[in-house]
């Protein structure tokens, strides 16, 4: 990869009709911020010449989610409305898994990829770490994203508490972890993102810890 110089693409995860109105509903951040921010990014790409690829989730049409037909399955307006350089449809979290996602980038020579979309937890994180063991450089744009609260019988953690969690998880050793507007300052400048480590992430954190018991 080149980090001063990227290769880079725009993978739009799964921006369907469910998370907003269907029966997996993203809870933080609220849709009516991240989808904004999705669709900016997409408009900025495009300008830039940066090639837009679009994610499906197809499921089974007898799925309680995903139905391939039906309409939580269908793309959001949003998203379908606007051009994009290439879409593949998938069966399981990662973007990569059984579809042609991988040999695409491979052929144009892309190193790194932006990842939009939802849910931040799932699919997104399937997916950037999946291209994160394929060599690829990835970055998070963290409100251009999206979780839901789960409980089950491991426990209950909210939307927020997932996706901020997962946040510092990606930025600790798989993905730069930027906000929509510092991606787009990166576009215009060139301006490289911060890239951490597990160990670093670690240090920093004893580091808080020894500070507040202090």
């Amino acid at each position: 990869m080149n980090v001063s110089n990227p290769r880079r693409a725009l993978i739009v995860i799964d921006v369907q009709n469910e998370y907003f109105s269907g029966n997996l509903q993203i809870e933080f951040p609220p849709v009516e911020d991240s989808l904004p921010k999705i669709t900016r990014a997409m408009d900025a790409a495009t300008a830039a010449g940066i090639p837009v690829i679009v994610i499906q989730q197809n499921s089974p049409a007898d799925a309680p989610a995903f139905a391939e037909g039906s309409q939580g399955w269908e793309l959001h307006p949003e998203i379908a409305r606007r051009p994009r350089d290439a879409y593949f449809g998938k069966a399981l979290p990662s973007a990569f898994s059984g579809t042609g996602l991988a040999e695409w980038l491979d052929q144009r020579g892309i190193d790194t990829l932006s990842v939009v979309g939802y849910m931040t937890h799932n699919c997104n994180d399937t997916t950037i770490k999946h291209a994160f063991d394929r060599g690829i450089a990835v970055e998070l744009l963290h409100d251009a994203s999206g979780a839901v609260s789960y409980a089950n019988r491991a426990g209950h953690a909210t939307a927020e508490e997932i996706h901020r969690v997962f946040a510092v998880v990606e930025q600790s050793r798989f993905a730069a972890v930027l906000t929509t507007d510092e991606w787009l300052h990166g576009l215009a400048t060139g301006a490289v993102p911060v890239r951490e480590t597990i160990l670093d992430s670690y240090r920093n954190a004893k580091a808080l810890r020894a500070a507040k018991a202090a």
